[in-house]
């Protein structure tokens, strides 16, 4: 008889199980949106190694030029249209440079033959870089300019991510 009697659940703890885990199933069904809603980002494919069109290979000179363009870019939930540069020419072997405008001391726009001629110029601390894309000694930036990820299809130039390059 003893045993029977510690078996029984009373009508309160069966109205405690019932409760919590109603609750309980309540909070779950809760939750479960907002953290997919906080993860749906991640889950996301990247689109980093598309490549953009950007100029006609017979627009590009042994002079290096600026040429822009135009990426949709998505941030979260968020979508802009984001506008990438990058200073192309073609060496002394006809090979294509894509060099990335980004100084590699603190962020800012280099500029081609403003303050130096033949050299890269960027105007936040006097860094000055070869027409190479190689850091001139002694200056500020510590690394070389980054390359361009690049390929040439019918005749067009494409783009895709700057890609960090040893010094030489």
């Amino acid at each position: 008889m003893m045993s029977e009697k510690k078996q029984q659940v009373s009508r309160r703890q069966f109205l405690n199980y019932t409760l919590t885990g109603v609750g309980g199933f309540m909070a779950a069904s809760m939750l479960a949106p907002m953290v997919r809603f906080a993860i749906d980002p991640v889950l996301k494919a990247s689109s980093a190694s598309e490549m953009h069109a950007v100029v006609e290979v017979s627009e590009i000179t042994k002079e290096p030029q600026r040429f822009d363009w135009t990426v949709e870019q998505v941030d979260a939930w968020y979508t802009s249209d984001v506008t990438h540069s990058a200073w192309v020419y073609k060496n002394e072997k006809d090979e294509i440079i894509p060099l990335s405008p980004v100084c590699k001391h603190l962020g800012c726009q280099v500029n081609w033959a403003t303050n130096e001629p033949d050299e890269f110029y960027c105007p936040c601390h006097g860094g000055r870089y070869y027409k190479s894309g190689e850091n001139v000694p002694n200056t500020p930036p510590n690394a070389p300019l980054d390359l361009y990820e690049f390929e040439v299809r019918d005749g067009t130039l494409f783009l895709g991510q700057p890609v960090p390059r040893q010094e030489v």
